[in-house]
């Protein structure tokens, strides 16, 4: 199977030749420190060689669980928050019929997400559809303690035991949790639910090839070997060189400093499919967290066209110049469906007649791409022959390596997040958490 490619040549104006093999000195720094382990946050490397290393006996086990979950339930629960379910989700609506979470088999159950948010209108109508669906739960937690989730669990277990019974309820939980401790690990073990690991070593916005998005992509009916499989491939190009012309994932992270160095602090992804809403929502977590620190990083956004070019086109094509774009450019739509004649042509589009729709959509998509370029806007493009399981894996580790090599040359720890603690303590505090108290005064003055 082929590679997915990296087309740049409409950001090569925006760069000045001359500074690329100083930018190819700082990614082969960046490159040797991740292969080597040695950089900031080398204790969280773990997804590198996942791809290669994943345990048979544990992907086997993947593949029993969810064929045992398939029997008797009509609906998987995800609860989860961050990465414990962008990624499944990101798989899942990208390999999906839009209008229903399953393989094109309506005998595979719904896959639907929770503790996601603290919406109690959300979680009241999720427990309202619960009543008449047989469930099950997979909870998604290393600590088992982060709000969102650990309150939607306690929402969930208390319906699933009315439902079904203590002891049944046990064998509709599968959690995925740390190997030794925490709330939740405590939890599984002494109420016996099934139970897989998430490594030390990985954390949450990298762990989309690990059981976190593995379990409920095989639930759902997909492929996951193949996910793996194209991640590998993936990693062998990635691991092979620092050449940023032999290596996507150099290239595009050497061209996003350039442009940010250069002014262009946003990056706006883009997809021509709705299915790939929540894999920009997923690269956004990834980068997102990854390089928004110290005061740098670029911003990431998302749009889907062609809808978001009635809404947001006049930005982008005229707005404030500090954005550059990235395309998910997708060659072979996995259906045929073409626009009909009309006698009386009233609309004037008798000339799309007989064109297949993906036609219709890769023209605006590079229509679009020419004006924006020609209005300043640097466009990239990733090239994805097809939407399935293995381009999916090469695209999510793409995205992984590329996220690691940026952060790095934008000088930070691309794998910790420690500014998500303020919203944090400030909520603990507002809502009487013990051992707060201090804070709590602190903050009601301020309010």
């Amino acid at each position: 199977m082929s590679l997915l490619t990296l087309d740049t040549h409409k950001v090569t104006p925006f760069i000045d030749q001359a500074c690329l093999p100083g930018f190819q000195e700082e990614i082969d720094n960046c490159h040797r420190m991740l292969t080597q382990q040695n950089g900031k946050g080398k204790d969280f490397l773990g997804w590198i060689d996942l791809p290669i290393n994943f345990d048979p006996s544990v992907l086997d086990r993947i593949f029993g669980e969810a064929e045992r979950i398939r029997e008797i339930a009509e609906i998987l629960v995800v609860i989860g928050i961050g990465g414990s379910y962008l990624g499944s989700r990101a798989i899942i609506e990208a390999l999906s019929n839009p209008f229903g979470f399953f393989n094109g088999n309506p005998d595979y159950p719904f896959v639907i997400f929770a503790g996601n948010n603290l919406s109690e209108s959300y979680h009241a109508h999720l427990l309202q559809l619960l009543d008449r669906k047989d469930y099950a739960v997979a909870v998604i937690s290393k600590s088992g303690t982060t709000t969102e989730p650990a309150v939607a669990f306690r929402l969930i277990i208390q319906h699933l035991e009315k439902k079904y019974g203590k002891e049944n309820a046990r064998k509709r939980i599968v959690a995925i949790t740390d190997i030794s401790k925490g709330a939740l690990r405590k939890m599984a073990g002494k109420e016996g639910y099934s139970s897989y690991i998430i490594p030390d070593d990985i954390g949450g916005r990298y762990s989309v090839l690990t059981p976190v998005g593995l379990f409920p992509v095989a639930v759902a009916g997909f492929n996951i070997r193949a996910l793996l499989e194209g991640a590998a491939r993936m990693r062998e190009v990635a691991i092979a060189s620092s050449d940023y012309t032999m290596n996507p994932c150099a290239m595009y992270a050497m061209v996003r400093n350039i442009l940010y160095r250069n002014g262009k602090v946003v990056e706006v992804m883009i997809g021509y499919e709705p299915t790939l809403l929540y894999l920009i929502e997923w690269w956004k977590q990834l980068f997102g967290e990854s390089e928004g620190k110290e005061g740098k990083g670029i911003f990431p956004a998302g749009v889907t066209f062609t809808s978001d070019l009635h809404s947001m086109g006049q930005y982008l094509q005229e707005g404030k110049r500090m954005l550059f774009e990235t395309v998910i450019s997708i060659t072979a739509p996995s259906e045929t469906l073409t626009v009909p004649k009309d006698p009386e042509n009233l609309d004037g589009l008798n000339y799309l007649s007989g064109k297949r729709i993906s036609e219709v959509n890769k023209m605006a998509e590079m229509g679009t791409q020419l004006a924006h370029f020609g209005g300043g806007v640097p466009n990239i493009r990733i090239d994805i022959p097809a939407m399935n399981e293995n381009y999916l894996g090469q695209l999510l580790y793409f995205f992984e390596f590329s996220c690691a090599l940026s952060g790095y040359m934008l000088g930070v720890n691309p794998f910790n997040q420690p500014g998500v603690e303020a919203y944090k303590n400030n909520m603990f505090a507002l809502l009487g958490k013990p051992g707060f108290e201090k804070e709590m005064e602190e903050l009601r003055k301020k309010i």
